[in-house]
């Protein structure tokens, strides 16, 4: 089985709705950062000009993948600059640390 690795960084405001409609979606386990940085959106009224946002990290199989993404896009979008990013990155292996097996044909 192939891994991916979705990775979104979103409004601070819009996780609690990313949160429950992946919930929704069935997804068993995210992680959630906050992360500061600028892309399309800066902070002029900031003197580094950072921008405080989410990053929302899942690792999944390759075909739960798209709709994953999908289900981010919906909850986390307002239309306006700064919403974010999603990226889908190949993984190579995953380990589980407690028992050191790694996690092949698992339900991710």
């Amino acid at each position: 089985m192939e891994f991916r690795k979705v990775v979104a960084i979103i409004r601070q405001e819009k996780l609690e709705a990313v949160e429950e409609a992946l919930n929704g979606l069935g997804i068993p386990g995210i992680s959630v950062t906050k992360v500061k940085g600028y892309g399309d959106y800066v902070n002029f009224y900031s003197r580094d000009w950072l921008v405080t946002h989410s990053r929302v990290e899942i690792f999944t199989s390759t075909e739960k993948a798209p709709d994953i993404v999908t289900c981010i896009l919906d909850a986390a979008s307002v239309g306006l600059p700064g919403d974010g990013l999603v990226a889908v990155l190949p993984v190579e292996q995953i380990y589980r640390v407690r028992d050191r097996t790694a996690l092949l044909g698992t339900n991710l």
